[in-house]
């Protein structure tokens, strides 16, 4: 079922290339929302934006180009976004980078490139953002996290230490933009079949594993869209610092 719970808002997702990038797009596109893809591949974003438009001809939907490891590009394409539609209602921090390293041999460089793209690009455009949102009085901002900045594993610690920060960094936001009228909440999906993991593991060997949780399978990206369209929407307008594990029901 599809309304237009986002009409006449305009939605910023960064990462909007990826899986769950696009698949937001996508439904946010069919509720009615105006969607700025932002993305660090020309290719990808464009191919993003193509796919939407040939599903939803009406869509409003532009891909812009930003290396969001470097702080000065989130004004540059929240300015560019601004002039395009004229406003940001909501925000998805939906960017990030895998490190596949453990804590003893990740080096200072790898540390630094995934902290300045799965946390500080989260802050910046953040911070870029909050003029436009606390003229209007309204806001919400959406960080996507994951399962593993709640428990524990090994090989991946950088991408974990990050993604535990940004569910600190999404309650500092809320309790002090909830003046302004700007809500902050967080998302943790659980294996989600992206072309990433297809990519990396293969076809073959997503198909057969099967993730341990209540549900025993990977979850479509859309699957992790739609608690964002929800969040996005006045249907959440007394949800702020909160964290949703979409998870499939990982055991803790």
């Amino acid at each position: 079922m599809t309304g237009k719970r986002l009409e006449g808002r305009v939605a910023i997702i960064t990462g909007g290339g990826g899986g769950i990038g696009s698949a937001a797009g996508r439904l946010f596109c069919r509720e009615g929302a105006k969607v700025a893809l932002v993305d660090v591949d020309r290719e990808v974003v464009d191919t993003a934006v193509d796919g939407i438009r040939q599903s939803i001809p009406d869509a409003d939907v532009a891909g812009f180009v930003a290396d969001l490891g470097e702080e000065s590009a989130a004004q540059v394409v929240v300015d560019k976004i601004l002039q395009a539609f004229g406003g940001i209602d909501i925000l998805v921090n939906n960017v990030g980078i895998r490190r596949y390293d453990a804590l003893a041999d990740a080096s200072w460089d790898k540390w630094d490139a995934i902290v300045r793209v799965n946390l500080l690009s989260f802050v910046s455009m953040s911070r870029a953002v909050m003029p436009t949102m606390r003229q209007s009085g309204r806001g919400s901002i959406i960080n996507v996290s994951s399962t593993y900045a709640v428990y524990g594993r090994k090989g991946l610690g950088a991408y974990d230490a990050t993604k535990s920060a940004v569910l600190s960094l999404t309650r500092t936001l809320a309790y002090e933009e909830g003046a302004h009228g700007i809500r902050a909440n967080s998302i943790c999906p659980g294996f989600t079949r992206t072309p990433f993991h297809v990519k990396r593991l293969g076809e073959a060997q997503v198909n057969e594993l099967v993730p341990p949780c209540v549900l025993q399978r990977w979850a479509e990206p859309e699957e992790l869209a739609y608690p964002m369209l929800w969040l996005a929407s006045d249907e959440a307008s007394y949800v702020t610092a909160a964290n949703f594990m979409i998870d499939g029901g990982l055991p803790t």
